[in-house]
Formats: structure tokens, C-alpha cells, sequence
């Protein structure tokens, strides 16, 4: 963590003093209050439980304030839940505490390659990443990144917001490595689903010709052989439905370099198959 004060430090040589002076004394209860009525609603909570959180951010804040931070950079790929937090979220968060947020959206590849640049390199050039979860066993294999729950059970305690509950998350089972640690919380999520022609595997005569060439019965693949048969199956032996030439998978209905990530890290781990040691767990 010595390191990331470091980072800390050089980004605050930037900030205008002006500005900060202007953000630091308008930021407290008001500002929070303005941002819970406008903005953050409807909510689970109540109004007062919103605003006791939000002292909780203010009085905080005045810690790392004195302690002399000023400005944290973040960074997170071009998605609208990412320029909603950059545009909006950063905003709400410098009123009302008063530490400037500069939140950059770049390209996904960008911040991959920034990512892993700044790990081999040990310089990292923000104190905040938004990075797919996808890349769990990279960041626990570099053994560079500070698993958040070491970090808010020690150094950071005092700056983990006490609200906070890890179980009302979804996905943290993506997010906890080999080791069992906590390295990112989940931010936003896409939806994997396997679409499929339900028709077609109900189909007596299709069924009949599945099992006897493979020996168990069509189904939603559970595994990614199975996977492979059926598209070798639709394609090779089916060929055709209906007069039209059939195929066993299509994914996307395009090309796209983060395909094979998808299949070998996300979809296939969702079927029982990820690699739980070396070389990929």
C-alpha cells in the first residue's frame, strides 16, 4: 500500500487549488442531503438510513482529506453503467465529500493493456480499476493486486463503509480467486444465456439419432463436450430442417476478439468445466 499512496500523492500534485478549496467547502450534510432527495431514489432504504450512510461518507472523507488526498483516478471500459458513474456518480461523490474523482472511459482492450502494463511494471497510474472479473486469475496469479478483503478487514477497515454488505452483491463467486479472497466487488453484469432451438431437441428423430451416435441424450449441454457435439451433430449430421441448411452454434453473428475469453473463461466455468489449479484456475 506504500506504493499506492505514492500513486496517491503524485496525482494530488495536479489538482488546482482553487478548485479543491471551492469543492472542500461546500461538501458536507447539505450536499449529501440535495444528492439523496434528487438523485438517489427510489432506494431500499430510508431517507435517514441514506443520510446516516452519507455522514458516515463526509466524516470519513475529513480523514483521508487531512491525511492529505484530494483526488482519486479511476478507470472503467465505455459501457452507459460506467459513464453514468463517471458523469454522475463522481459528481455526487466530490460534492459531498469534497475529494475530486476523475473517472476516465476508455476502450475495453485500452484498459485491459493499461491494466496489464501497469502490473508488470509495478506503476500503476490509477488507485481505482473497473475490469472485467474475467480476469480473476490474472490478478491472482500476479499476486500484484491487494485482495479487497484482506484490505477491508485490515488497512482499509476504517475506510470500508460499515453499510456495506458483500451478500447482497451477485456474481462474488466470479469475483473470489483459488485462495478464497475477495478481489473485486461486481459493478455491473451481463446476462449469459444459451439460446437454443427447444423444438428441435424435442424432436423424437433427432433424439433417437443423438443417442445413438453419442450415447446420452440431447439436451442443454451441461459441459463443453457436450457442447461440441451437439454443434457437431446439427451441423454434420442434421444439415438441414425445413429446407433450410442448419448450423450448430452461432455466437454474436460476428467476429469478436473477446469471444475466446467468453468461451474458456466465463461460459465454460458456468458449466462445471473451469480449471480449478494450474494452469487457468
Amino acid at each position: 500500500m506504500q506504493h499506492r499512496r505514492r500513486i496517491v500523492a503524485l496525482a494530488v500534485a495536479g489538482v488546482v487549488a482553487g478548485a479543491f478549496a471551492h469543492h472542500a467547502a461546500m461538501a458536507g450534510m447539505p450536499e449529501a442531503q440535495k444528492w439523496v432527495d434528487s438523485e438517489f431514489q427510489p432506494s431500499t432504504l430510508s431517507k435517514q438510513q441514506q443520510m446516516d450512510e452519507m455522514k458516515w461518507f463526509v466524516d470519513t472523507s475529513s480523514k483521508l482529506k487531512s491525511q492529505g488526498v484530494k483526488e482519486i483516478h479511476v478507470v472503467s471500459e465505455t459501457i452507459d453503467t460506467h459513464i453514468y458513474e463517471s458523469k454522475t456518480l463522481a459528481k455526487a461523490f466530490t460534492e459531498i465529500t469534497g475529494i475530486q474523482v476523475k473517472h476516465d472511459i476508455i476502450q475495453e482492450g485500452d484498459v485491459v493493456e493499461k491494466l496489464q502494463t501497469s502490473m508488470q511494471s509495478g506503476q500503476s497510474i490509477y488507485d481505482g480499476w473497473i475490469s472485467d472479473s474475467d480476469l480473476i486469475g490474472t490478478h491472482y496469479r500476479y499476486g500484484v493486486i491487494i485482495p479487497l478483503s484482506d484490505y477491508m478487514a485490515g488497512e482499509g477497515k476504517e475506510y470500508t463503509n460499515p453499510g456495506l454488505d458483500i451478500k447482497d452483491f451477485i456474481g462474488t463467486s466470479f469475483t473470489t480467486a483459488p485462495d478464497k479472497k475477495l478481489y473485486q466487488l461486481p459493478d455491473q453484469q451481463f446476462a449469459n444465456l444459451y439460446w437454443f432451438r427447444a423444438d428441435w431437441f424435442a424432436r423424437k428423430d433427432l433424439q433417437d439419432k443423438f443417442k445413438a451416435k453419442y450415447g446420452y441424450d440431447l439436451g442443454v449441454p451441461v459441459n463443453w463436450s457436450a457442447y461440441e457435439d451437439i454443434a457437431e451433430f446439427f451441423t454434420n449430421d442434421v444439415k438441414n430442417i425445413d429446407g433450410e441448411k442448419v448450423y450448430g452454434h452461432m455466437d454474436y453473428g460476428k467476429k469478436d476478439p473477446s469471444l475466446g475469453w467468453r468461451f474458456t473463461d466465463a461460459w465454460l466455468s458456468m458449466a462445471g468445466e473451469a480449471d480449478k489449479g494450474i494452469p487457468n484456475g
